[in-house]
Formats: structure tokens, C-alpha cells, sequence
């Protein structure tokens, strides 16, 4: 008997959207001129100055929420600093009951549609990127707002040729690894063994009798 009380994923969409391809195509050869916002530039030079205090290869845990899978990936990786990223205070403030106690990452609250750009721009060595549990927009109207058919896009598969998305709906997966395919990346999309979860949704979903989905790109 499930014991979780996530709702399952509704939508209006019963496969990839057929206008991905063309969108993907529009924004990878557009530039974005939308302005970078202060609190997430502040965030971006704050992460540089911990960056150059020490050193290791980074990886980026994009959508954070609590930092759980932040707090695991720097757990699993000791030499490397791992940066988690997650626009809402309110998830970012909750880190400390999850924090491994260790000083090889941080999590921080930013915009990742800028904090992207801003990678991109100053050319960090990004060894692994990490996309867990993104909101998936889930109405075929909401194709934009995903970020494998936004502007967001380019920056996305320009910072690093290691991806790994997870999400409870398929089609988010299947979409975003047809997207990536357009820049030379390829994997193939797999249900999760959510045994041990790397972060609360993955857990709640879990639970509440959801299967979870996972692409490994590269």
C-alpha cells in the first residue's frame, strides 16, 4: 500500500511535444539578452570566491530544493566541490537538518537560468550537472517553460557533456534527451531504483506508488 501523498502528473500531452524540435533549433542559434538578476550575480561571485579559496573539479546540483542530494553528491565525491542551486529561500533555508558536514560544498539560492549564463560566460570546468526533479510545466502549453525548449537551453549543454535529469513524469525525460541529441549529447531514458533516494521528491514519490524516471547523458 502506498504511503506517500504526491499527486500523480496530469497532462494533456500524451508524448514529446511536437513543436520540441523546432524550439530547441530556434534558441540554439539565438543569443539571450534577458538581464541577469543582482541576487543571482551576487550568488555567482559569491560561489567564485569559495571556488578559488581551494580546489577540485565542480559539479552543479541544479534544483536542490533542501540540498539532500547536494549534501550526498559531495558525500560520494571528496575531492570535488559541488555547488547546489535552488531558487526558493524557503527550501535552500531548511538545508541544515540534511547537511553531511562537510566542507566541500555549498548550496545557495540563485536563479539557475542566470547562474547558467554566468557559468557559460566565465567558462567554469564543470565535470558533472545534475537536473533532479525540475517542475515539469506539465500542460502541452507550457512546452517554453521546460528548460530543454527555453533559452535556457544553449547555456545548459554549453557548462557540461555530463548530464543526469531525473523526473517523475517519462515524457520530461524523453523530451529532454531528444533536446540534448541536438548538441551531440546521447543517453537513454531508464526507471529509477529508488531504493535510495537522492533527494525528498525522489523519496515522496517513491512512496506514493510513482515510478521515477532517469537519463544519463553524455
Amino acid at each position: 500500500m502506498s504511503e506517500g501523498n504526491s499527486r500523480a502528473i496530469t497532462t494533456n500531452q500524451l508524448g514529446v511535444h511536437d513543436k520540441l524540435d523546432a524550439l530547441v533549433e530556434k534558441y540554439k542559434h539565438s543569443v539571450n539578452q534577458r538581464p541577469i538578476g543582482a541576487h543571482t550575480q551576487a550568488a555567482f561571485d559569491e560561489a567564485s570566491e569559495w571556488l578559488a579559496s581551494g580546489s577540485g573539479e565542480i559539479i552543479l546540483d541544479s534544483c536542490c530544493g533542501v540540498g539532500e542530494s547536494t549534501a550526498n553528491l559531495a558525500r560520494e565525491n571528496p575531492d570535488c566541490r559541488v555547488i547546489g542551486l535552488d531558487k526558493s529561500e524557503l527550501r535552500v533555508g531548511k538545508h541544515a537538518h540534511y547537511s553531511a558536514g562537510q566542507d566541500n560544498y555549498r548550496v545557495i539560492r540563485a536563479d539557475v537560468n542566470d547562474f547558467w549564463r554566468l557559468v557559460n560566460q566565465h567558462k567554469w570546468q564543470v565535470k558533472q550537472h545534475y537536473l533532479l526533479y525540475p517542475n515539469p510545466y506539465p500542460k502541452k502549453t507550457q512546452i517554453q517553460k521546460r528548460w530543454h525548449a527555453s533559452a535556457a537551453m544553449p547555456d545548459l549543454m554549453a557548462i557540461c557533456q555530463d548530464v543526469e535529469v531525473r523526473s517523475n513524469w517519462q515524457i520530461y525525460v524523453e523530451e529532454f534527451t531528444q533536446a540534448a541529441a541536438h548538441y551531440g549529447l546521447h543517453g537513454v531514458v531508464k526507471p529509477i531504483d529508488t531504493t535510495h533516494p537522492m533527494t525528498p521528491f525522489e523519496r515522496k514519490y517513491s512512496s506514493s506508488g510513482q515510478a521515477c524516471w532517469r537519463v544519463h547523458l553524455t
